[in-house]
């Protein structure tokens, strides 16, 4: 008989939470590995993200991630920062170390895992252009400078947002950053080889929602890739479909960064293909 029903907390924070499956994903590898761990969704407005890490520390919680708004603004209330979140400037995962809080960032680390593993492309040498300023271009950016891409433009529709990541990014890790301001429709250049949107748009419930550009141009072995994961197939990537382009959707990022971060609470070896298969049950895909 068990002696010991105490579960363990983890749980993710932001505004709106109710489209994100990544409970689905980590309680199913809980479950695998034979853990008493839960996995917690919790609405947190800006105003409240204080108070709500105050309850992560009164509540013992093991871990927990954070999306959108909070993946910068959470670094205010954290006890440090680990190397990847101090590059990135963004922190998407929260690892408690006794008592103290520290922020980890594995959102890059999954899409440059599902660029190379389920794209199967290397990105030395690529030419990137990445919609979007916010702390999942953050994380995008720096893994793809850090692995070697020849130029990647950040196109953004406000300047300051833009240009203060590029000068941030530059700054850390010396890489071949440039800005262009999104204004109108975008026209992606025919020698890009990557085009990210690593925006919102198109989140659930926003689902027929679509960023603004212009995919003509483009090459036929230009990857098309999509950071959001709900609906799997956004409708950027059933429109670069559409024109026969290689795409890459956002469960993947979803799962090789919820892989990185269960392998860094738990400590245990994650179960890589029963997480991929929560998730596609969960979204049908």
């Amino acid at each position: 008989m068990a002696t010991d029903y105490k579960a363990e907390l983890v749980g993710v924070l932001g505004q709106p939470v109710s489209e994100n499956p990544t409970g689905v994903m980590q309680e199913a590898a809980f479950a695998a590995c034979g853990l008493n761990w839960r996995y917690l969704t919790i609405e947190v407005g800006p105003a409240q993200l204080a108070e709500a890490i105050r309850g992560v520390r009164a509540f013992g919680m093991r871990g927990i991630n954070l999306t959108i708004p909070h993946k910068v603004a959470v670094i205010a209330h954290l006890d440090g920062v680990g190397e990847s979140a101090k590059l990135i400037g963004a922190v998407n995962t929260v690892r408690r170390d006794g008592d103290k809080l520290i922020g980890e960032n594995t959102d890059g680390q999954g899409f440059l895992r599902g660029v190379r593993q389920d794209a199967k492309i290397d990105p030395m040498g690529k030419r990137v252009v990445l919609l979007g300023a916010g702390g999942a271009a953050r994380a995008i950016a720096t893994e793809l400078v850090l692995a070697g891409v020849s130029d990647l433009v950040v196109v953004n529709r406000s300047v300051e947002r833009g240009e203060t990541m590029v000068a941030d990014l530059r700054k850390s890790t010396n890489g071949p950053l440039r800005f262009e301001q999104w204004v109108g429709t975008y026209k992606v250049p025919a020698d890009a080889d990557l085009f990210v949107n690593a925006t919102s748009i198109g989140l659930y419930p926003n689902v027929d929602a679509m960023p603004d550009v212009d995919l003509s141009d483009v090459r036929k072995d230009t990857l098309v890739a999509d950071a959001v994961f709900n609906p799997a197939e956004t409708r950027l990537l059933k429109a670069a479909r559409d024109l026969d382009l290689p795409t890459l959707d956002g469960l993947s990022m979803l799962v090789y960064q919820g892989v990185i971060g269960f392998e860094i609470w738990t400590g245990l070896k994650a179960p890589e293909g029963v997480m991929k298969q929560a998730l596609q049950d969960a979204l049908g895909g």
